[in-house]
């Protein structure tokens, strides 16, 4: 019989995921997916923050995920592709564009998932949509990914959408040797493995859910050559301090479930 107890660097408050229901996350929900789509190209890039300080950003009912008592904030470049309906087949021009993502992590009745402060992507089509259907801060925003070799990628961003605030993003990182799959009760699996993500309308009345599914991220080694960024700052938060913990991940193949609320 496994053992599913809570590790010590997991305990946290009453109501936070059990090592069981995180390791339940990755079951695929029932019925059919609404979207299809494939996420490569991506960087994770993480620091420790006190969870006091992000509890405040988030609507009513969500607490903070923290990993040996720490929130963790992170900022996620990466290449979506193949983007489609459960139905039909990738429209040419809305199928593949870049994304760039700020996040945190949260739980609800138990149940752990991400919370994105932002989303900038190229694409208006997907921005419209998921800021209309998902509820989803969806920011319209110039990017480039560059790769010169099979190892490097450069990553450019610029935000553009009118009505928010102005943010740049500029990352240079190597890819090293892929990392064994991530124990249960680690760091990794703790910011990695996400399987669920939430959004609210702009009052904060009501509160959504959704599911996705694929299969664990292959991670690999990764190292930030260059960094210069004011998307966290552009919330009102305060830089991080210290390097961030990255590793590269993708391709891997998702299904979206819609919103629900709860």
């Amino acid at each position: 019989m496994p053992d599913f107890s809570l590790p010590s660097a997991l305990l946290a408050e009453p109501g936070a995921p059990t090592l069981a229901s995180r390791l339940a996350m990755r079951d695929r929900p029932p019925g059919a997916p609404l979207l299809r789509q494939e996420w490569g190209d991506l960087l994770f890039m993480h620091w420790p923050v006190p969870a006091e300080l992000l509890q405040p950003y988030l609507p009513p009912r969500l607490t903070i995920d923290t990993y040996d008592g720490m929130a963790w904030l992170a900022v996620v470049p990466f290449r979506m592709s193949k983007v489609r309906t459960r139905i039909s087949p990738p429209v040419p021009g809305a199928n593949e564009f870049l994304e760039l993502n700020v996040r945190t992590y949260v739980h609800l009745d138990g149940v752990p998932g991400v919370w994105f402060f932002s989303l900038d992507a190229t694409n208006a089509l997907a921005v419209w949509a998921a800021r209309t259907f998902f509820n989803l801060p969806y920011m319209r925003a110039t990017m480039s990914m560059e790769s010169p070799s099979a190892q490097l990628r450069q990553f450019k961003a610029e935000r553009t959408h009118v009505g928010m605030p102005e943010a740049s993003f500029r990352a240079t990182w190597s890819i090293g040797a892929p990392l064994p799959p991530p124990a249960p009760d680690s760091l990794a699996f703790f910011l990695t493995e996400r399987y669920c993500l939430y959004a609210s309308n702009k009052a904060q009345t009501k509160l959504y859910r959704g599911r996705v599914a694929h299969a664990p991220w292959p991670l690999c080694a990764a190292k930030v050559l260059h960094y210069e960024s004011t998307l966290i700052e552009s919330h009102g938060l305060p830089t991080p301090e210290g390097l961030p913990l990255v590793s590269a991940g993708g391709p891997v193949s998702v299904e979206l479930w819609p919103m629900q609320r709860v």
